[in-house]
């Protein structure tokens, strides 16, 4: 029995604020324990870990595998980084991520997000990974409180927040909130997402899924039940982009993406801006 799966489910964006509008559209998305990489491509047919396939996984997806000098190695060493950055200790534990895969050689994922436990299996902490159509990326690393859930089954949600540091839609400003509210992936995927501004709140997103196993056969499935999903996801965003412009929603200045990789949020709501060298030490 494989932490990795597949979850089948949809993601839902209501816009509150300055006038309401509503889509919904039907995705899957890939849960991977980072450990498991090698032996769960060794395993399926049609998924492959940093090579091409009908599904595939590359490491340079996320983070900044790749994208700058001596950004290299994997992405389990990228998150590790970071954690030791913040003084988070999950060395020797498990840590998973849910984002959407490559199909044939193409994705776009808007959030994904790393669940970082430490050797006794405790979540100590969940890694936002924000990605805009600009081709700019930004994560936020939010430490998780020591009642935070940590079994399989528990029901309690997890509450989070930090403010917007990536520019993401054209039609809100930077002087914004997110507000998470997430439980551990189990039988029933849940992660919602309340962005607020000054006057209240102006967005709601959440992503719903049920579990199913990651094997050839659903992978097969999810192929034909979701068509070209990852062109749909963006095809969608700029969609609803062309929606918005016509109802009269104000287009906001894009502004420059964080020079940090990632943003730290402490218990006490106080920022901190990593910036991690490969060896693991902040500069």
């Amino acid at each position: 029995m494989t932490e990795s799966c597949l979850y089948f489910g949809n993601v839902m964006h209501r816009r509150v604020r300055p006038f309401r509008h509503r889509f919904r559209y039907r995705v899957f998305s890939i849960y991977l324990d980072l450990d498991e990489l090698p032996s769960v491509a060794q395993r399926l047919r049609l998924f492959s870990h940093n090579r091409w396939n009908v599904f595939s996984f590359f490491d340079r997806d996320h983070g900044t595998i790749g994208k700058t000098a001596g950004a290299q190695g994997t992405i389990r060493e990228w998150v590790d980084r970071q954690l030791d950055a913040a003084r988070i200790d999950c060395r020797g534990g498990k840590i998973t991520l849910l984002c959407f895969p490559r199909l044939f050689g193409f994705v776009f994922n808007p959030l994904s997000v790393f669940y970082c436990h430490d050797q006794s299996g405790a979540l100590k902490a969940i890694l936002y990974e924000v990605s805009n159509t600009f081709g700019q990326r930004h994560s936020y690393l939010l430490p998780c409180e020591d009642d935070s859930p940590t079994r399989r089954n528990a029901p309690a949600a997890i509450d989070q927040a930090c403010e917007k540091r990536l520019y993401v839609s054209p039609f809100i400003g930077m002087e914004s909130r997110y507000r998470f509210r997430i439980k551990l992936p189990d039988e029933r995927l849940s992660i919602l997402i309340r962005q607020e501004i000054k006057e209240g709140q102006q967005l709601v997103a959440a992503h719903v899924g049920r579990r199913v196993a990651l094997t050839d056969a659903n992978l097969v499935g999810a192929f034909f039940r979701y068509p070209l999903m990852t062109v749909k996801v963006v095809a969608a965003i700029h969609w609803e982009a062309f929606r918005l412009r016509r109802r009269g929603a104000k287009l906001v200045a894009r502004a420059e993406a964080p020079q940090h990789e990632v943003t730290l949020t402490d218990a006490t709501g106080s920022e901190h801006r990593l910036l991690t060298n490969f060896e693991g030490s902040a500069r």
